[in-house]
């Protein structure tokens, strides 16, 4: 098949894909930047919605940037991940600790960003547990092959753009702490280690969802026995009481 055909054919299949399952390839755009994610947090508690939020960054030029466009792709790549925090989550990206910051700005970006969540579990995690912190280039692209298979999204990227996106990735786990080291000799990369997360932010996170905890390279805490086992007796409650109220009435003799 020529080359031009089978990128169309890839290009179709990418587009055929639901929007869910897509990743979110947008983040080349900001990066981590957790400075200006706690601006963006700090205006829109002031403002009380997004929208308001939106016109004040912009007109303000909160964001500080040299031109209209790149104020306007960062407001809009920061703001999305934003959105899908807390209010807590919020409160204390805009006016917790430094450390604290970098914890928010990195669990929006996991919550937005699929593939973050699945590179910190699938790779750092797998690192960490089998006592081989250094990350390796084949390790990267392993992780990027397999990527490929489930979204022909990222193949129909120029190579450019696949650099774009890696290098991307890289730069935001050295920012948020979860790589340490420059790229050396030998293919390597740096060396994995667990980000630091205060009380409040782990906290914070677990509340919102214990899965979370691995994008920080920490293990979520298992349901108590006695809590799964009530968890089960009353599913099992709930579903024979809408059986018996979906039973049809018997008729009178």
């Amino acid at each position: 098949m020529p080359a031009s055909a089978q990128r169309c054919l890839v290009e179709s299949l990418a587009n055929a894909l639901p929007a869910a399952s897509r990743y979110c390839l947008s983040f080349t755009a900001a990066g981590l930047r957790p400075e200006l994610a706690a601006v963006i947090a700090g205006i829109h508690l002031q403002a009380g919605d997004w929208k308001r939020t939106k016109a004040a960054v912009l007109e303000r030029n909160a964001l500080q940037t040299r031109s209209v466009s790149t104020g306007k792709r960062l407001e809009s790549e920061l703001r999305q991940r934003l959105q899908l925090l807390s209010q807590a989550q919020l409160e204390l990206l805009a006016r917790g600790s430094s450390e604290e910051r970098l914890a928010m700005a990195w669990l929006g970006v996991l919550k937005r960003i699929a593939i973050t969540l699945e590179l910190t579990r699938e790779v750092l995690a797998a690192k960490l547990s089998s006592h081989d912190p250094v990350l390796r280039r084949s390790d990267m692209a392993s992780f990027y092959d397999g990527c490929e298979r489930q979204h022909p999204e990222l193949v129909a990227l120029s190579p450019s753009s696949q650099q774009k996106i890696r290098s991307a990735l890289l730069k935001m786990l050295r920012d948020a702490g979860l790589l340490a080291g420059k790229a050396g000799q030998g293919g390597t990369l740096g060396t994995v280690q667990r980000p630091s997360l205060s009380p409040q932010a782990q906290q914070l996170v677990l509340e919102d969802d214990p899965a979370l905890l691995r994008g920080f390279l920490l293990t979520p805490p298992r349901m108590p026995a006695t809590t799964a086992a009530h968890g089960k007796a009353a599913s099992s409650k709930a579903a024979s009481t809408k059986a018996v109220k979906a039973a049809p009435a018997r008729r009178s003799a």
